[in-house]
């Protein structure tokens, strides 16, 4: 049960710095001992969760039939939504508001991108600048639509965009839907679906409202679909740049056996081919018109659907109150409720511990500016929520983990 004042003050501790100086800094390395501490509730089926990176502090949450709240840097929902294009979004199941990306330079320009899914459920990328006159409403009317893709099924529309390390705008689509691909889309260079595109959105090429960026992998090729950056996915919900190197997490979710994470250098050119209809994870799902096992790139991390369902990709984990957490990849699945944290072994491999089984649908992780970390509860109003990650780890090398009862909900 959620006592009002006392997540009150949790929110206030959490947003005005206090939380740290009340666990502070991790003098052992160990095994992270995870638990959640309820952010906010009285949400209506949260899927993003992301910030401004303008200092103001503030957590955007979207919801996914077309609304996206703010949480302030004291910890309180505002009632007032920041953006709400409910009459425009198709929704729900795997329809509806599915991506937001803030400029890099948003601080000065108060420009966002938004990916959804339109009245007649096809991809809408669009760009929205804030209101004038109040940081905390955007301007409806300020829409400029980027880019527009057919979704051909209701299922697989992808949803995650994201500004990478080099400025450009990456947009993750799925395969178009239906079952296994039936029309091979992931694979054909000439679509756009089931792929993750790239595109630079400060400038412009005739007949675009975007230009391609002339370093993306198949500029020029006959036939080919430029704004492609790496394509084989099924259908990438999430994916994330490690906010320190720069390198690319893809979360791509499954068919019937395998959930993937793959993994993508910031030194990586693009043109990746993640496999899929060929291979699901590491197996052949359908060998009809596939090349040699040398065309295609494979995961760093897979897991079976005796572990979960749908993978959530997550974040590498950067911020500063968490030690044990440091440089672990953060992920779970939406249907069991299990979060991950995998490590590089300095080599080719990596392995993943189990960190924590939570008992809803996790439909998605988030960071804030300090790069701590976020998940969301997928539920409808008033039980969709926001949570932070916690090491507790942090309050047995010193501090009273009693104390914390106090003051904020935990979730086991």
């Amino acid at each position: 049960m959620h006592h009002p004042n006392v997540v009150k003050l949790a929110h206030s501790l959490l947003f005005t710095g206090l939380l740290a100086v009340l666990v502070g800094p991790v003098a052992s390395a160990g095994q992270p001992v995870l638990e959640l501490q309820l952010v906010t509730s009285q949400l209506d089926r949260p899927v993003v969760i992301t910030h401004a990176g303008d200092g103001s502090g503030r957590l955007f949450i979207a919801e996914q039939d077309g609304v996206i709240r703010i949480v302030d840097a004291g910890g309180n929902l505002l009632a007032l939504p920041f953006l709400d294009i409910s009459g425009q979004t198709s929704c729900c199941s795997e329809r509806g508001l599915l991506g937001i990306a803030f400029h890099p330079d948003f601080q000065t320009n108060g420009l966002f991108f938004v990916h959804y899914s339109d009245n007649a459920g096809d991809t809408m990328i669009s760009r929205f600048s804030v209101s004038a006159g109040n940081p905390n409403l955007a301007d409806i009317a300020s829409e400029v639509e980027l880019l527009a893709v057919s979704q051909p099924y209701p299922n697989h529309n992808g949803g995650q965009i994201a500004f990478g390390p080099d400025g450009y705008l990456y947009i993750g689509l799925g395969d178009g839907g239906s079952s296994g691909d039936p029309q091979d889309r992931a694979q054909n260079l000439g679509l756009l679906l089931g792929k993750i595109l790239r595109i630079d959105i400060d400038n412009q090429d005739p007949g675009l409202e975007y230009a391609i960026p002339p370093s993306n992998p198949f500029v020029g090729v006959s036939g080919v679909a430029e704004e492609i950056w790496a394509y084989g996915l099924r259908n990438p919900w999430r994916f994330s740049f490690d906010r320190q190197t720069g390198d690319l997490f893809i979360g791509d979710v499954g068919q019937n056996l395998w959930e993937e994470i793959d993994f993508q250098p910031v030194s990586s050119p693009g043109g990746e081919n993640w496999g899929w209809r060929c291979y699901e994870g590491n197996v052949v799902y359908n060998s009809a018109g596939c090349g040699p096992v040398g065309d295609y790139d494979f995961p760093i991390l897979t897991y079976d659907h005796g572990l979960g369902c749908s993978v959530s990709g997550g974040y590498r984990y950067r911020g500063a109150r968490f030690s044990n957490l440091y440089g672990l990849y953060v992920y779970g699945d939406y249907c069991s409720g299990r979060i991950w944290g995998a490590t590089h072994d300095g080599g080719s491999g990596w392995s993943e511990t189990e960190l924590l089984d939570v008992s809803f649908f996790l439909s998605t992780f988030g960071e804030n500016e300090d790069g701590e970390l976020f998940v969301a509860e997928l539920s409808s109003f008033p039980n969709g929520a926001v949570y932070l990650i916690v090491d507790m780890h942090v309050f047995s090398d010193g501090f009273d983990t009693g104390d914390t009862a106090s003051w904020t909900d935990t979730v086991p």
